[in-house]
C-alpha cells in the first residue's frame, strides 16, 4: 500500500545539550517534513593513463531538514519570538513520522538527535490572501539515531 504524503509529519523536541540554552516546546506535528537525505561524496581517481577511475568514497552525511506548518498565533507566537534569538545555539531532537490512515504513529520513524537550528523562516504576510499563514524551521543534521532502514 503507498502512503500519502500527508501521512508524514515531524514532530521536534527540545534537546539537553550541555552549556546550550533549553529551546522552547512546539507542542504539535509540523505538517511538512523536507531534506534528509543521505549522500557520500565520491572523488574519482585515475591513475596515470587509467581508462577507468578508482572511487573514493568519503563518510555519509545527511542533508538538513526542513519543517514546516500553519501558524497560529496563539499556539506558535511566544515560541518563535523565543527561537529567534537561539538560532545557531539550540539543539532540538527531530522525529519524522509515518503516520496510518487512522492518524496514530505506526513504525518507522526516523530519529535525528540533537539537530542545531540552523534557519527560522516567521509567517510572511499578504493582504490579498486567504492562505494560511506558515512557518518553519531548518536543522542541520549530525548524526541519526539508527532507528531508520538507512543506517549510518
Amino acid at each position: 500500500m503507498k502512503t500519502p504524503q500527508r501521512q508524514v509529519v515531524a514532530d521536534i523536541t527540545p534537546a539537553n545539550v550541555a552549556g546550550h540554552t533549553r529551546p522552547p516546546a512546539f507542542n504539535s506535528y509540523f505538517a511538512q517534513v523536507s531534506g534528509g537525505e543521505i549522500t557520500a561524496p565520491v572523488e574519482k581517481v585515475y591513475d596515470g593513463g587509467a581508462r577507468f577511475p578508482e572511487t573514493l568514497c568519503a563518510p555519509p552525511e545527511i542533508g538538513d531538514i526542513t519543517v514546516t506548518r500553519h501558524y497560529d498565533p496563539d499556539r506558535d507566537g511566544v515560541s518563535i519570538r523565543q527561537a529567534r534569538q537561539l538560532v545557531g545555539q539550540a539543539y532540538y531532537d527531530v522525529t519524522v513520522y509515518t503516520l496510518d490512515c487512522d492518524m496514530r504513529v505506526f513504525g518507522t520513524e526516523r530519529v535525528y538527535p540533537q539537530a542545531l537550528l540552523i534557519g527560522l523562516s516567521e509567517p510572511e504576510g499578504d493582504s490579498s490572501s486567504g492562505t494560511p499563514a506558515v512557518f518553519s524551521m531548518t536543522f542541520s543534521i549530525s548524526t541519526d539515531s539508527g532507528q531508520t532502514s538507512a543506517t549510518i
